[in-house]
This record gives C-alpha cells, structure tokens and sequence, in this order.
C-alpha cells in the first residue's frame, strides 16, 4: 500500500459515483482506540479499523464511518474483492454488466470470473441497490469457501426461502452473525457498513486453513483379479490410517482376462462394491461388448461413474442410468458429469474423461458420443466453482502423454482449475507423481500402471483457496514378496473367499481349444531371443492383423523375444497355452516412426548376438539381414518391408506405422528411439490385450502351418 502524505485526509462520497476505495492511501482510523469516527459503538471498532488499516475502505467523512448506512453491492464487491487478496490492476475477463462504474468494473468482473457474484439479471449487476442480508449470506459463503450443506433447504427463520437457505445456514454455523431474532434473519434487509465490516473481518481474522486430502487410485485393471484379495488388505490399511481417503477408478475395469470373459465384468464389480469405490470413469474397454454389459455393469453399482465427455442420450441400454450435471449428493448406478465428495468439511469435485479414441479402437455404437475433452472439462470446472468448490480431481482414461489426440500432460496445460489428474490408458508407471506448473496453479497427476499390480496413493496439501501447496504418493505394490518368499500382503479373508466362487469355471475356461497347428511351435528362450521362430512370426502375424484394423496404414509388427516364454506342441491348442506363452498380457501401441528409427532398432536388436537378448525383435511386415560379425551399430546390411508387391528397401527418411507392445514402445530393452517416439506423442495405446489378440488370430485361422520365412537372417551363421 501507498502512503498518504500528513495534510491530505480523503473522504468517501455518499453517491453512487464516489470513490469507495482509495487502495493508494492509509486509511483515517489507525485503531480502535483513537479513531476520529464519532458514530462507531465499541462493538464495530475493531473491525472498522481493520478495514481502513487494510486500506480496504474508509469513512464517509472525518467523523463519520457511516456505520448506519446501506451498502450497495458494487461497494461490498469492491471492498470484499480488497479483502480477498484480488490486485485492482489484474485483468480480468469482462462479465458484461453495463450498469457497474468504473471504478468497480475490476472488482465484479474478478468476482464473477470466480463464480462469487452474479447479476440481478442479463446485463445487469445492480450495481446500485443496497445489497440484503440474504445476498450477503450467499456472496461471503462463496468467497470465502464455507462448508456449504448442499442439502440444506431450510432454517429455523421464516423469512429465509430455499434459495438463500444453504447460505445462511453456513454462514450462521461459521459465527459470522446470527438472526434478527430467533425466528427472523433479516433476510431482506439492507445490509449496514458497521454489519458489513464486523462480518469481513470475522472472517478474514479466520486463521489460514490448510487441507489435507488422500486419494487412493488405480487405473487398467483389466479383470486381473487372482491377487484382489491382497489389494483389499492394501486398501483397508490405508483406511485404518486414513478414514476419509478417497477410492477413485480411472477405467478398463473390463477386457483382459478370463475372468472377463466369463463373467463380464460382475466378479470385478463385486469387490469394488465390496470396499466401497466413492466413483469410476469409463475406459475405452468398458465398450468393447457394446453398451449392454456396460449398463449391467453400472446397474449394480454401489457407487457412481462420473463421465463429462461422453454422451449416452441415444444410446438405448446406458441413457437410462444417466442423470448428467454435478450432483453433491449422486445415487449409486448412476452416471454424472461430475460428483461432490465431502471429506472432512472441505468439498471435493470430481469429474470424468474418456478417451475419444473409443469410436475407433472399442465398439461404443452409434448410440454414443464422444464430446471434446478440453471443452467439456472447462465447462464442467466452471461449473464446480460456481458450486463454492476449489479442490478438483479430474478422472481420466486418456492417457499420460498418450498420441492418440488426447492426454492428461495437455488437459493439465489447458485447462485451469484442475488441482489433480488420476490418470488411466497408457498404463503409465509413474512411481512418483508429476507436477504440472505451466498454468496458474501446479496440477498433480498420478497413474498406477495395470492389472492390480499396484495400488496407489496420493496426499494433497491445500491452501485455504483451493490451491495445491504440496503433494506426496506412492504406489502399493500388490504382489511384493519378503525374503522367505512369502507375500508382504496377506490375503483379505473375505475377498479370497468371494474370488474362491469365481475360481473354479476359469479353471475350466483354461482348457478351451482356440486352434489347431500341425507343427510344434517353438517358443524356447534360446531361440526366441536368437534368431526367427515360428511362433515369433505368428504372434506378430497376430499383432500387425489386429493393429491394421485400428490403422490400415500398419505394416511392421515387431515383438520383443523376452515376451514369448513357452513353445506349444503341435496338435490343439488351448487358452492355458496361449496364457503360458504371454503370461505379461502387454498391450497393444501403434507408432510412427522413420526408416532410420526402424533400422536403429534393427541394430539394437542384434547388438549381443549371436548371444541371447530379450529385446531381439521377432517381426512381420519386416525382414533383414546382418552380420554378427561386424561391429554393434553398423550390423545390418539390408532391411525391406512387405507391400502388396512383395518387399521393397527399408527408406530412412519414409514414415512407417509400426505395431509393438506398449513395453517396447515406452522404451523397454533399451529401445530408446522408440521411447523417444512415446515422449513426442507419436505413439497411439488402443489397449488390445498381446495373448487375445493371439487367441483371436488362432480361432480366425483354426489349422495353421507355419514355417520359417526368412524374416531375420544372420549372414555369419
């Protein structure tokens, strides 16, 4: 604040035009005590003058507070946006009242932009009229974040209605007034600048309250259920030690096991309701059967699904459990754009996403829509904090820096408001969380790779804006051992009991005959890390047939030698073989990368031979030669990709889509220009499960005969 010079005393004009707030000078009253203002009772001093110490307003003369007199509401903006910290200089984005001043057009449109204030109607503030009681309740209960009971719709006055009843009712409960009399609350009275100043510094004398929020997450279950009892066991501990932590899902609860197939996803839905989930969003899995089993799914839910960007309205077996906006009290099997958690006192809001990536790589139908997720989470923001909510958890399926369009590393750039991320789809192991400072404010996003492997867990620290001051997490892992061999977890009674029922028919789902091969199908570590192998071609044949019906452009399949882990017998073959063979049931990605990346890869994957390698490349679409010989890099000597006119040189400066699992193409084995790729969002994760897409390719070919094709060729052997 500026400093008044000694001769110069400013007064407030009694008008609408005059000067409320003259920020750039130190207010007349220095304190209770020796204030010059002749008409303020020993009950207003000490707010008074905390007011015009603050500089936040002063009197209307040298001895006239004007403690009797109506506030207008342009004056209770200006005054509570000085008290809240808000710079009269920023800028502010414009609320479009044509009847506000000047000198008060900075304060309105600040509180509007934070949904605090609203006009008395289109275009119009009223800026003018005294502000009521009733209106002061809602404007102080919004800008200083009270606990508001969203279901409140009455008090013990008669002359508050359902409108203001909320808003009176928290203002009450936070000691910053009390009624007219034990029956009436003044509702419509103008309020007075004493009242006005009492209640601004009840509240800004509040200390500064900081929250403390755990959420626990996870993300890409794929109906991995055989370890659930141990993650109940993690779950309940986290409880024990923290009642209040949320349970958040962020999708593909469905596709990827047995246990799917046989069930549809009722066995993982029991144990979700059997720890109490406060909300799920959808993954791009949930639609991989159509809508019908999604809507089973939600009808036994104990708890809701919040999903902002897809649209269900005609879509025949979902439309019916959607009930849409924000909703502070959300039924269970019921579908929102966003919910309202309370947890200790402080609201929560929490909204959903889903990848738009769907209509291509799932099977949603007609029926459903897929809106733009940038749009939609700004609106649904928007409309958190017209709520009084500040503290926001966006639950995404869309992926970490995923380069399908879509990505929680975006939606944190360009959305403001969103305070954490719990992300799902790319099936990230992001052992820490990362924080995204790029906006106003720091965004938090967590991610807990797949297949229960992990639970995670997130502490939030808050300011009392809503503003996130610090954040710890960690990731659970589910299966860790001691050294005994034992696990650290010990089975939940209760959930291994209920996964004892489910047990039994995948046991016998296991001895299904999915095809037939008149050759045995050697998958031997030796050699599948070695050189080309039968079941190496086919498992890629498998990858690059599903991988073109998502991206017609696919033409190399490439799978690292460390994920094919058993040979099959020739004869039938059966899910448990398929399961034996790609036990890890890595997913699917789709990459765009240049011939010289593919042919750095191709080095890569020859860099130890003739010793064995996990990361030695079994291909389709792709065949090479090179010598073991020569020295690490400079080993290949020709490379060419399969065209419908038979194979043609590999060109380093043509693009080509390349299919691989999401293991290799995050860089695993050291396959760094493809992780690079990862990193530059030239990688898209349409999440098809490696042993389904085998099975499919099996039952779609039942007698198979493959041979050797001369797909990779050491010229020194």
């Amino acid at each position: 604040m500026g400093k008044r010079h000694a001769s110069s005393q400013k007064f407030l004009a009694l008008t609408a035009t005059a000067a409320i707030v003259v920020p750039a000078v130190s207010p007349i009253g220095v304190s209770a005590e020796n204030s010059s203002f002749k008409d303020v009772p020993a009950r207003y001093a000490e707010a008074v003058s905390y007011l015009t110490d603050k500089g936040i307003t002063e009197g209307l003369t040298a001895s006239q507070f004007g403690t009797d007199v109506s506030i207008s509401r342009v004056d209770a903006a200006i005054q509570l946006a000085l008290a809240l910290g808000i710079d009269p200089k920023g800028t502010y984005k414009n609320a479009g009242f044509t009847d506000v001043p000047k000198r008060g057009q900075w304060a309105v449109n600040a509180l509007a932009e934070k949904g605090i204030v609203a006009g008395k109607k289109a275009g119009t503030f009223g800026a003018a009229a005294p502000i009521t009681r009733n209106e002061t309740a809602r404007l102080l209960a919004l800008a200083y974040n009270l606990n508001i009971d969203e279901s409140v719709t009455k008090t013990s006055f008669t002359d508050v209605n359902s409108k203001w009843a909320k808003y009176v009712d928290v203002l009450i409960k936070s000691g910053v007034t009390k009624g007219k009399t034990s029956s009436r609350f003044g509702a419509d009275d103008h309020l007075k600048r004493g009242e006005w100043a009492l209640f601004l510094h009840r509240l800004s004398e509040k200390p500064a309250k900081e929250f403390d929020l755990t959420v626990m997450h996870g993300n890409d279950t794929h109906a991995h259920i055989e370890n659930i009892a141990r993650k109940v066991t993690a779950i309940k501990e986290v409880r024990n030690a923290k009642p209040n932590a949320l349970l958040l899902d962020a999708g593909d609860v469905f596709s990827g096991t047995l246990y799917f197939n046989e069930y549809l996803g009722q066995a993982d839905l029991e144990f979700m309701n059997l720890v109490d989930y406060d909300a799920m969003t959808f993954g791009n899995h949930e639609f991989d059967l159509g809508t019908k089993p999604l809507a089973n799914f939600i009808a036994k839910a104990k708890f809701p699904f919040v999903s902002a960007n897809v649209n269900f309205t005609s879509d025949e077996n979902v439309k019916g459990f959607v009930k849409g906006g924000i909703s502070a009290l959300p039924d269970n099997g019921k579908v929102y754009d966003g919910i309202i958690k309370e947890v200790d006192g402080e609201k929560i809001g929490i909204f959903g996403l889903t990848t738009a990536e769907t209509v291509d790589i799932s099977s949603p139908g007609a029926g459903v829509a897929f809106e733009d997720y940038l749009e939609r989470s700004k609106e649904t923001v928007a409309a958190f904090e017209k709520q009084g909510v500040n503290k926001i958890i966006a639950l995404t399926h869309i992926g970490f820096k995923d380069g399908g369009g879509d990505n929680d590393v975006t939606l944190a750039k360009e959305v403001e408001g969103i305070d954490v991320i719990v992300g799902g789809h790319s099936h990230d192991l992001l052992e820490e969380p990362v924080l995204e400072s790029t906006g106003k404010e720091p965004t938090v996003i967590v991610q807990a790779n797949e297949y229960n492997k992990y639970l995670g867990t997130l502490d939030v620290k808050f300011d009392e804006n809503g503003k996130v001051i610090g954040h710890a997490g960690k990731l659970i892992e589910i299966d860790a051992k001691q050294e005994d061999g034992t696990y650290v977890l010990k089975d939940d009674a209760e959930a291994a009991g209920i996964l004892a029922k489910y047990k039994p028919a995948i046991d016998e789902k296991k001895k299904t005959v999915v095809g037939k091969t008149t050759v045995a199908l050697n998958g031997e570590r030796a050699d599948a890390r070695t050189k080309e192998t039968n079941l190496g071609n086919l498992v890629t044949d498998s990858m690059l047939e599903k991988a073109r019906t998502i991206n017609k452009d696919t033409v190399i399949a490439v799978q690292n030698g460390g994920g094919i882990r058993a040979s099959i017998d020739e004869g039938d073959i059966t899910l448990d073989e398929v399961l034996t063979v790609m036990p890890f049931g890595n997913s699917l990605a789709i990459m765009n990368l240049t011939g010289a990346e593919i042919r750095a890869a191709l080095e890569h994957s020859v860099k130890e031979a003739p010793a064995q390698f996990g990361g030695f490349l079994q291909m389709s679409g792709l065949k090479f030669t090179y010598d073991s010989s020569k020295p690490v890099g400079e080993r290949v000597q020709t490379a060419e990709v399969k065209t419908a006119e038979g194979y043609v040189p590999l060109a380093d400066n043509e693009s080509y889509v390349v299919a691989t699992n999401t293991f290799t193409a995050k860089g695993g084995d050291g396959y760094e220009m493809f992780g690079k790729a990862y990193e530059e969002g030239r990688v898209s994760e349409p999440g098809f499960v490696d042993w389904e897409m085998f099975r499919d390719y099996l039952q779609a070919h039942p007698n198979i005969t493959p041979g050797l094709e001369n797909r990779i060729t050491d010229s020194n052997q």
